[in-house]
């Protein structure tokens, strides 16, 4: 800018005063950036002075666009309009009329002004979806939270009634021993024996339920198993929601898989109901002793993905399904959804 004003502009009788013009006007672009209305006004005072500032005025008002409200950025963008008038007036362009040179100036501070005002709009926009998609992003992880919670909390009542039972069926065969000496060997030899069969079984409740929290205040639920199936199908029926269930088990389920896949259908046909009314429900049944209890549940889709509170419920048959040393798996086809669960069953 300087060597284009010696050359087609005044010639050297301004040389010093732009000379000195732009070196503090390239020593203010630090300024800029961290005091942009302090900075924005000293160039803007040098472009009064000699055309060799313009460069440096016309940024110090984008960026003061850019880093303060509006109100601020216009009043730069005028203060501009006001030091080229008086440089247009006191220093006259060549070629151009001073009233051409008014109107120049008054757009090109006016576009400044309104680009930099867009552009913080846009930063403080992707700023607020950011912070949105954060919130929603940590709803989210403490509904997961809550919902694993609460799967390990009813699991832990469930675990909490078996064990009752089991240890009152010791005790009871306990005191019969305790106050019938008299019982033939064989009594007294069943009798211990269902106590032996009884406190290993009670054992292996315990070691289940010394991992997970349970709340004393609330209610006690029942703890069915897969056995219970049928007549949770027929509950479903009673109600119109048609179930198809296929499949033999071939092994014997323990009673903590039974229950996880008991709870895993109830879920799974539930959220069927919910986001696929009306629709039928495929349930497929397989297992092998030493290998796994293999559910499938199908269904068709009948609403968008995506609705609020999804994810939750599947979030706890996950942790269910974990506990139980089993693991879960769902997908989408576009059509149908498929919810897969694999348990470990004795050999």
């Amino acid at each position: 800018m300087l060597t284009a004003v010696a050359l087609w502009g005044a010639g050297g009788r301004y040389l010093l005063l732009d000379v000195a013009t732009s070196v503090v006007a390239v020593a203010m672009a630090p300024i800029l950036l961290r005091r942009p209305v302090a900075g924005a006004i000293v160039v803007n005072v040098l472009a009064a002075l000699s055309p060799v500032a313009t460069p440096a005025a016309t940024m110090g008002s984008l960026v003061t666009a850019r880093l303060r409200p509006f109100g601020t950025a216009a009043r730069i963008a005028l203060l501009g309009v006001a030091a080229h008038a008086v440089q247009g007036w006191w220093r006259a362009q060549h070629g151009l009329s001073y009233g051409w040179w008014l109107l120049l100036m008054c757009a090109a501070y006016a576009a400044l002004a309104g680009w930099g005002a867009w552009w913080r709009a846009r930063a403080a926009l992707i700023a607020s979806l950011r912070e949105r998609t954060r919130q929603l992003e940590q709803e989210q992880e403490r509904r997961v939270a809550e919902a694993r919670a609460g799967e390990r909390a009813r699991i832990a009542r469930e675990m909490h009634d078996v064990l009752a039972h089991r240890l009152s069926l010791v005790a009871t065969y306990a005191g019969a021993l305790e106050y019938r000496p008299d019982l033939p060997p064989q009594r007294i030899a069943e009798a211990a024996g269902v106590v032996r069969e009884g406190v290993h079984q009670a054992l292996d409740e315990l070691r289940e339920v010394i991992t997970l929290l349970r709340d004393a205040t609330e209610e006690d639920l029942p703890a069915p198993t897969l056995d219970d199936l049928p007549a949770l199908v027929a509950d479903w029926t009673r109600v119109g929601q048609v179930v198809r269930v296929d499949g033999r088990v071939a092994a014997a389920v323990p009673p903590t898989a039974g229950r996880a896949a008991y709870r895993v259908l109830q879920e799974a046909v539930t959220n069927a109901r919910k986001h696929a009314p009306g629709e039928p429900v495929a349930v497929a049944l397989s297992g092998e002793p030493g290998g796994s209890l293999v559910i499938e549940v199908r269904n068709a889709l009948a609403a968008p993905a995506g609705m609020a509170g999804a994810g939750a419920g599947l979030a706890g048959l996950a942790e269910r399904v974990r506990l139980a040393g089993g693991r879960l798996q769902h997908d989408t086809d576009g059509c149908e959804f498929r919810l897969r669960v694999w348990l470990p069953l004795p050999a």
